[in-house]
This record gives structure tokens, C-alpha cells and sequence, in this order.
């Protein structure tokens, strides 16, 4: 008879296996890879050799200057022309916000998307604008000049500073363009940008909710996806569509795997040219703070909707808030903690090192760098971690430590005589104030909750021993921690916190209640502690500035500089990848989409507007066609409605997002698994023309231009 094992056997004896394996790993053999710093290409020096050679191209500086040309960039995200009469192109997810500000009375656009069905029909968004890049120049001497000028690190900081400053100033004057400073290779190199301001943009179309962001937070950053994120946008100038003389037409053909495609837009931050130094402090401080705020908020709401039901939705929708923040927080702060990615960064570092060390000139300049650095980096630590603790954050501190503020407010304010002050602690408007200092409907539920999260983490600033932390939560952590402070502290009951604030200011400044103990005392010392942070970081710029230059000087161009939310091109092809025991595919199609959609009983996330049902969209739309896809080109947050276009400069597709995988490419690009999401160009073509009959729309797209 065969023995049958159990799982508990089983898994045993992989983890018996596995865990070996993974102690044979030896760190200090790992190697940094050939594009651990991306493939994020300045149009200050654009890859044409690269390219080239790479992908056997004939591109050139002409097309360079077509591309750039033809992107846009928005606030905080990206887009570009895409038909010569001013059509622009970007994510639903993009525009979300500005949806409820374009709507009518008894509109409900996020719900049921939008059409303009004719020109005159197109809303106006107010207080919004598109930049096009048409200057770029090289001001690298006239920084560094300035830079050098300084006796001492504050005064190399404060005249780069006033270089920028200047700088700005004379070229938006000479070209009445808006200008910006850009720093590149962490200022080894500088450039002048000047944009071209559109500020009448209006909405054309964008699909409902459900569609652009089906699956929710749940599909956020994975892979398959069924996603229509997009919108779409006209520019106007002087009340007539803007005749764009550069545009990527849209092609309908599709994407052959192993052809090159190209994202082009504007990728928000990356730290890939940071030192090791400056990685640990992210780790140990930056990213383990806000991983731990964020995770645990996270995870709570999820918890508050089983003990209050009624309220689901609404913390469900804090959720989403937070949602795409939280796995980004959380997995850039485990990538911190993986050996094998941070072996790989100090291979890098180790290798630019010795370049530097081995060239006595260079070693003169420069070999003091990562020493220096690293000297900042721990004189931070002893501010870091007491700034996060003292700094009242309006998404998760708890109002109570807001509360306390505003009696102390009100008690400064009571301090001067009744002509100094404020209006709203004068006269017959006192009353109304001291009652206003604690909301009537404070939501204890929420509040509670965030003052057990805030006082671990406060624990994990400050430490157990801190005064503060003894003084507020006595030796207790989580819920015990917030009864606690909530025992003994007047702030935990309004009626008795009002009868406090009526007994006068004196009473008030004099107390030792522990909130407003703490907010009086941490507030005081906090400006003092970003002062001697902002002497550390200007100080550090100084370095920061002279590694981009050992960067520069060791690789010149052939890496590309870091993330700064400017105009970039990123090189790819469709690329599967592994997960979950099996492999992605290049395309998802619509098929897979009303798969996702009676797998999981048409319910919200994966729930369809009723356009969307099979009866409504029967011998009209085509299943095979490609929904989204996947691609090795290299983007980050910033890079949203991206268009990916292929060697013609023509759109395949709109960059919409990345999987799990692509979020460590914050300090580390991993080619073999980090992953561009994109919608793709015929999915876009065919749901806006059968779907939405949006035939207008359609046309253009097709065109290139709007149809007679």
C-alpha cells in the first residue's frame, strides 16, 4: 500500500529544503546587473546609439524631437497629443478627481463616464493645465560656478539655490515660457526646461468608475488586468482646439512580441543613484514609518468593517484612499530589507568606489563622498525619527492631539490683549470658538482607532523610555495604550474638556493633562529639530551633488539619471512573467474580463455597469480583442497615462500601471519580473466605438484628426 504523506509532512520537508538553499546564498558574491538603474532615458541625452544598436533602429534626433514634442505633461501624471487638432490622452485614474468638478446638477460622471458628443459639448475643467517640453539647456557651468563660489557647505547650498532662482527667472523673461531648474545624475548635471502652458483643457470622455478601475485595490498593481483607464482631453487656445503640429497617431494594428515599444512621459521619483547609506535611512526610518502607518491603518479598517457592518462602505472607501499608497509604502520597505537586492546596490556602490579611488585625480575629488554621506545620514537619525514622532499628520494622527492644539491656541491667543488678537477670539465670538476647539461629532470609532496605531508608533520613534511616551500611554501598547491615555487626559470627554477650556488660559497653559503636555512641549521643540534637519540635508546636497558627478565622470550617459518628474523614454517589448506557479500572458482580452466578472458574482470591485452586459454588448463587441498587456519598459509613479508607442511614433498603448513586482524598481529596476501594465490601443478603439458609441471620438482616434 503507498504511503500517503501529509501536509504538515510536506511542508516540513520544503521548508527543511528551501531554507538551505537560501543560507547558501552567498551575499558577497552577488553582482550589480546591467540595468539595476533602469532604462529611464533623458531627452537631454537621448539614447540614439542605444537604441539603435539594441533594437537595430534608424531613429535619430529628429524623432527624439517629434516624441518629445508630442508629450505633455499634467499635474502629476502624464499625457500627450494624439490627433492634430489638440486631442490629448491619460488615465481615467489621472482625471479622477477633476470628474466632480466638471459635472452638472444631478450628473453622476464617476459613476456613468462621460461623452462630449460635440465640440461645443466638450467641459471646460477649471484651474488645470497641460505643460509641453519645447526647451531644454544645459546650465550644468553656470550652477556648479555658483556652487563653488561657496566657503562652506551652507553657502555652496543657499547659492545653488539662488542660482536656480535666477536662472529661472531670466529664462521665463527671455522666452515667456515656464521654467524650471532640472537636476540630473543627483547634480552632476543641470538643465534649464522651458513648457508651453495649455491652461484651457477640457473633457472629451471618460468610461465610468467600474470599468477604468475594475478588480479595485484588490487588482491594484497585479497582473491580469481588465482595466479601460483612460480619459481623454482637448487643449483650446483663444476658444479653438489647438492645431498640434506633433501627435502620435494611434495604430489599431497591435504590438509582435519581441518588437520595441516605448513609454514616453514624465516618472515621478526613483533613488536608484543613492547610496547605501542613504538606502538604509529610507529603510530603517522613511519607508518603516510609513509602512507601519499605513499597514496597520490598512489592515484595521478591514477589521472595523466586521465590528460596525453599517459603516463597510465607508471604511471601505478610506481603504481605497489609502490603498495604492500602502502597497507601494509596504513593498518598497520589504525590497529595503531583502538581502539579495540590497547586496546587488552595494555592489554597485562597491565597484563606483574603487573606479573613483583608482584615478588619483578623481579619488582627490570625490573619494570622501560615501563617507560624508554616511555621516549625514547618521547625524539624521537623531532628528528622523523625533520629527515623525512630533509632527501632527492630518490622515493618521488622532484629533485628539488636534484638539489639544487648539485649546493651547486659544489659550496664547487669550494671552494678548483683546485688540491683538486673531478675529475669532474677540468678543461675542469667543463662546463659539472654546465650544468649536472639540468637534460635536467626533468619530470615537475612527479616532480610537488611529490612538492605539499612533501610540506604537510613536513607541517605535521615540522608544519605550521617552517621557512623552511614558507621560501619554504609561507602559501599555495598542488598545490598552489609547484607554490609557484616554483615562487620564481631559481630551477623552468633550463636555469635560469645554468646562477645562472656559477655566481660562492660565488653567490651560499650566496643566500637565498629557496631550496637551506633549503637543505644548513637542511642538516647541520641533522647529528647532527640522532646522537641524534642513542644515543636515543642505549639507548633504552639497555630497549628493559630487556623487552625481563621480557617477557621471565613471558612466557618463550610458545609465540614465534618476526619476525627477521630467520627460523621459523607457525601451521594452512584451515580456511574460512568473507568478503564482504559472505564467502571465502578453494580452488579456475581453474574454477574461466577464470571466472576472461571473467569477466573482458581478459583485463590487469586479461589478460592470449595465452597458457592459452581455445582452447590451452582443454581436457588437469582439472577445478576442487584446484588453491589457504587459511589457519590460521601465516607469514608475508619474509616468500614469504614459502612451506607449511603438517605432513609427505611433500609440499601441497607455501605460496605466505596473505589477507587485515593478514597485522595488523605486531603487532597483529587475528586468526579468518587473512589468509595465498598459490598455491597449484596440481595446480603446473598439469599447469607445461599440460599447459607448462614441463614434466622434472613434473617428479621431482612427484619423488622427477630428472628422468632418
Amino acid at each position: 500500500m503507498k504511503k500517503v504523506l501529509s501536509y504538515s509532512t510536506l511542508f516540513l520537508i520544503l521548508f527543511a529544503y528551501v531554507l538551505p538553499l537560501q543560507a547558501q546564498v552567498n551575499l558577497d558574491t552577488v553582482k550589480a546587473q546591467k540595468f539595476d538603474t533602469g532604462k529611464m532615458w533623458s531627452f537631454d541625452y537621448p539614447p540614439v546609439e542605444y537604441l539603435n544598436k539594441t533594437y537595430g533602429m534608424k531613429v535619430d534626433e529628429t524623432w527624439f524631437e517629434d516624441v518629445r514634442l508630442s508629450a505633455l505633461r499634467l499635474p502629476g501624471c502624464t499625457s500627450s497629443f494624439i490627433s492634430e487638432d489638440g486631442l490629448m490622452m491619460t488615465n481615467h485614474h489621472c482625471v479622477r478627481g477633476i470628474l466632480e468638478r466638471v459635472k452638472k446638477e444631478g450628473e453622476n460622471i464617476i459613476e456613468e463616464g462621460f461623452f462630449a458628443k460635440t465640440l461645443a459639448e466638450e467641459r471646460k475643467i477649471p484651474n488645470y493645465y497641460a505643460d509641453q517640453l519645447l526647451l531644454i539647456k544645459d546650465v550644468t557651468a553656470e550652477v556648479q560656478t555658483a556652487i563653488a563660489a561657496g566657503k562652506t557647505n551652507e553657502e555652496k547650498a543657499k547659492a545653488r539655490e539662488a542660482k536656480f532662482k535666477e536662472l529661472v527667472e531670466n529664462y521665463q523673461k527671455e522666452t515667456g515660457l515656464t521654467c524650471q531648474v532640472v537636476s540630473l545624475f543627483n547634480g552632476a548635471k543641470f538643465s534649464i526646461y522651458g513648457y508651453k502652458r495649455y491652461n484651457d483643457i477640457r473633457l472629451v470622455f471618460a468610461p465610468e468608475m467600474a470599468i477604468a478601475y475594475f478588480g479595485g485595490d484588490y487588482d491594484n498593481f497585479t497582473y491580469p488586468r481588465y482595466n479601460l483607464d483612460c480619459a481623454f482631453l482637448r487643449a483650446y487656445e483663444n476658444d479653438q482646439p489647438v492645431k498640434a503640429a506633433n501627435f502620435f497617431k494611434f495604430s489599431t494594428k497591435g504590438i509582435q512580441p519581441g518588437e520595441p515599444i516605448f513609454t514616453v512621459g514624465n516618472p515621478g521619483t526613483t533613488q536608484r543613484l543613492k547610496t547605501i547609506a542613504q538606502l538604509e535611512y529610507f529603510r530603517d526610518v522613511t519607508y518603516k514609518n510609513n509602512s507601519f502607518l499605513l499597514d496597520t491603518y490598512y489592515n484595521t479598517l478591514e477589521e472595523l468593517k466586521k465590528v460596525e457592518p453599517k459603516r463597510a462602505e465607508e471604511f471601505e472607501k478610506i481603504r481605497v484612499e489609502i490603498g495604492n499608497s500602502q502597497k507601494v509604502v509596504s513593498t518598497i520597505y520589504k525590497g529595503l530589507t531583502d538581502h539579495y537586492l540590497m547586496a546587488r546596490k552595494k555592489d554597485f556602490q562597491k565597484k563606483l568606489q574603487e573606479a573613483v579611488w583608482k584615478n588619483p585625480e578623481l579619488n582627490e575629488q570625490y573619494g570622501k563622498v560615501w563617507e560624508n554621506i554616511e555621516r549625514t545620514r547618521m547625524e539624521m537619525r537623531k532628528y528622523g525619527p523625533k520629527i515623525s514622532a512630533y509632527t501632527l499628520n492630518p490622515r493618521f494622527t488622532p484629533k485628539y492631539f488636534s484638539i489639544a492644539k487648539s485649546i493651547l491656541d486659544l489659550a496664547n491667543e487669550l494671552q494678548k490683549p483683546e485688540d491683538q488678537r486673531a478675529a475669532q477670539y474677540k468678543g461675542t465670538k469667543l463662546d463659539s470658538t472654546i465650544n468649536a476647539v472639540y468637534p460635536e461629532n467626533l468619530d470615537k470609532t475612527l479616532e480610537d482607532t488611529k490612538l492605539w496605531i499612533w501610540a506604537d508608533y510613536m513607541r517605535m520613534n521615540l522608544g519605550d523610555e521617552d517621557p512623552f511616551v511614558k507621560k501619554l500611554y504609561g507602559n501599555k501598547k495598542g488598545k490598552e495604550a489609547a484607554a490609557f491615555a484616554l483615562k487620564n487626559s481631559i481630551i477623552g470627554n468633550r463636555n469635560a474638556a469645554i468646562s477645562f477650556v472656559k477655566k481660562g488660559a492660565e488653567e490651560i497653559l499650566k496643566s500637565d493633562d498629557p496631550f496637551l503636555l506633549f503637543v505644548k512641549e513637542s511642538q516647541a521643540k520641533l522647529p528647532e529639530l527640522q532646522n537641524l534637519a534642513k542644515e543636515v540635508t543642505n549639507t548633504e546636497q552639497v555630497y549628493d551633488d559630487m556623487l552625481g558627478q563621480a557617477i557621471f565622470k565613471i558612466y557618463g550617459t550610458s545609465i540614465p539619471p534618476d526619476a525627477n518628474f521630467t520627460l523621459r523614454l523607457s525601451d521594452g517589448v512584451l515580456a511574460s512573467f512568473d507568478y503564482n506557479g504559472t505564467k502571465a500572458p502578453f494580452f488579456t482580452t475581453f474574454y477574461g474580463m466577464y470571466d472576472r466578472w461571473f467569477s466573482f458574482y458581478k459583485e463590487y470591485p469586479w461589478n460592470l455597469h449595465e452597458r457592459w452586459s452581455i445582452t447590451s454588448t452582443t454581436g457588437k463587441l469582439d472577445l478576442h480583442t487584446p484588453f491589457n498587456f504587459i511589457s519590460t519598459n521601465d516607469i514608475v509613479g508619474g509616468n500614469s497615462g504614459s502612451a506607449i508607442i511603438n517605432k513609427n511614433a505611433e500609440v499601441v498603448g497607455l501605460a496605466f500601471d505596473g505589477n507587485m513586482d515593478s514597485i522595488v524598481g523605486n531603487f532597483i529596476y529587475m528586468p526579468h519580473n518587473n512589468r509595465c501594465v498598459a490598455v491597449d490601443s484596440r481595446a480603446m478603439v473598439h469599447a469607445i466605438d461599440k460599447v459607448y458609441k462614441a463614434d466622434r471620438l472613434a473617428e479621431e482616434l482612427k484619423e488622427g484628426k477630428l472628422p468632418k
